[in-house]
């Protein structure tokens, strides 16, 4: 179950058929020690420079294409792990939805 608190096992609990109080649930949670993880404040990674220009929409936000390898688009993600943070860079064809290239960057970023 993850993540789940006490209302998500409740919940789940439900939806197999066992019944039993939401209240029963919390209290049999904190007597084994489990507790559900609470979101995370995401922080922005972005660091805008107030002085730098704007690049160009060369396509006007429209994310579509007529063929393959027509238009690429590209993103990055920060994945927070037990061993230190990962980011993962990919490159997505528009036209089919599929990546066409991707990297772990792990050390690069750490070191």
């Amino acid at each position: 179950m993850g993540t789940y608190g006490s209302p998500r096992v409740h919940a789940a609990l439900a939806r197999q058929g066992v019944r039993t109080g939401r209240k029963r649930v919390e209290r049999l949670m904190r007597e084994a020690g489990l507790a559900g993880l609470s979101p995370r404040r995401t922080k922005g990674f972005t660091r805008r420079d107030p002085t730098a220009q704007a690049a160009d929409d060369l396509v006007e936000r429209d994310f579509t294409a007529p063929a393959p390898n027509r238009l690429w688009v590209a993103d990055i993600t920060h994945i927070p792990t037990t061993e230190g943070p990962l980011w993962l860079a990919t490159v997505k064809d528009a036209y089919s939805g599929k990546i066409t290239g991707r990297d772990r960057i792990r050390d690069l970023l750490t070191n």
